[in-house]
């Protein structure tokens, strides 16, 4: 009986070997849409940079995988990952609607929702109060979402956009009284930016229990499981060590965006 558990147990430290090494140096394909500063952006060489590219690096080189990055619009990512374009897609927000069709791996931070409108505007994120103006969202996004649940119904004109940096463009231009959008993309992609400077975030975040999350995570297809236990491996490791908190000061200084909830939770 000895002789055959100690056997068991030999061949089962081979098989996890054999998967850890099976992982190592693998090249795994990361849907990104680099339009999303400074989550995602371009850097001056045309090189995927950003907060969610170097903390995706940083897993990635925590479990010994190469990433390659996959650019695409916010949009197409989960049609993209449902059609094995791609093995998986840089963090977004973990809705129940989401769920139903994809996976997810441990929330990686949060970031909240908020309105940005023309300083001096009056508008507050409600629908009384954004009735009859025209709002912008990013298709697909959890902001277009809320907006089209809530706010189109009762007179808002809800109008959606590929990309942040179009909504940004006709901000500017005078087409759009405001836009939803998440706070921290807007404050470095956009407000802190000269074309910017008349605008503000306005009113408290906009949260809703049913159609968003508490945080972003990576998106992974549901029969998955071998990517998404990297994944979340990778980023428990990078937490760890710092190195998650290290890459998050280099972007957002002393700004708390973690996700306070226990692993395991989500």
């Amino acid at each position: 009986m000895k002789m055959i558990i100690k056997s068991s147990l030999v061949f089962l430290a081979l098989t996890l070997v054999g998967g850890a090494a099976q992982a190592a140096g693998e090249t795994l394909r990361v849907a990104a849409d680099l339009s999303y500063p400074p989550f995602q952006f371009r850097d001056s060489k045309g090189t995927p940079s950003g907060f969610e590219i170097e903390i995706t690096d940083a897993i990635c080189q925590a479990m010994q995988v190469k990433c390659d990055y996959v650019v695409t619009s916010f949009d197409a990512e989960i049609p993209s990952l449902l059609a094995k374009k791609v093995d998986f897609i840089s963090p977004q927000g973990a809705t129940e609607k989401r769920r139903k069709v994809i996976d997810f791996s441990d929330f990686v931070y949060h970031i909240p929702t908020k309105l940005v409108v023309h300083k001096g505007s009056a508008l507050q994120p409600t629908a009384e109060s954004l009735q009859g103006k025209r709002i912008a969202v990013q298709q697909g996004s959890i902001q277009e979402m809320y907006a089209n649940t809530y706010w189109l119904p009762k007179g808002v004109e809800v109008v959606a956009y590929a990309d942040q940096d179009s909504i940004y463009q006709d901000l500017t231009a005078g087409r759009l009284d405001g836009a939803l959008s998440p706070a921290v993309a807007v404050t470095y992609g956009f407000l802190n930016k000269p074309e910017g400077q008349g605008f503000t975030l306005t009113g408290p975040e906009v949260r809703d229990d049913k159609l968003f999350s508490i945080g972003s995570a990576y998106g992974l297809r549901k029969d998955d499981s071998k990517t998404k236990t990297l994944l979340n491996q990778g980023l428990a490791k990078i937490i760890a060590d710092g190195t998650w908190d290290k890459i998050r000061a280099k972007y957002f200084a002393d700004l708390d965006i973690a996700v306070h909830q226990t692993t395991g939770s989500n």
